[in-house]
């Protein structure tokens, strides 16, 4: 079974992706910061990461820029997944090496069926 990391300070927003994503078959675990994101995934690297942007202590482009720059979690696929729906924050986004990029409020097919193609990858 596939694992997700859910990266979201908003509880709402936690618990939504991650009924979403368990309904769909995976096993998911959230953290709230990026801090805690970068320390949870040296100790147990999931398959993806799920990302927001706008966090305490360590915004999703910068923990983004860290996953891709490290060579032992370089590969991992990272969706971006934030409120900043502009073309710019799309933009930078992927820039940061984001594998995607959602705009909230999204639909939850468009959520599963990106991060299941990404799985597939």
């Amino acid at each position: 079974m596939s694992t997700v990391l859910v990266v979201e300070d908003s509880v709402t927003q936690q618990e939504m992706i991650k009924d979403l994503l368990k309904e769909s078959g995976l096993e998911v675990s959230v953290v709230s910061d990026g801090i805690e994101a970068l320390d949870f995934i040296q100790g147990n690297p999931p398959d993806l990461v799920i990302l927001d942007i706008v966090m305490p202590k360590m915004n999703g482009y910068e923990v983004c820029r860290q996953i891709k720059s490290n060579p032992t979690t370089q590969n991992l696929p990272v969706v971006m997944c934030s409120s900043k729906g502009e073309e710019f924050d799309r933009y930078w986004g992927m820039k940061q090496g984001a594998d995607a990029y959602i705009a909230k409020p999204f639909q939850p097919t468009e959520l599963v069926g990106t991060v299941k193609q990404l799985l597939k990858g």
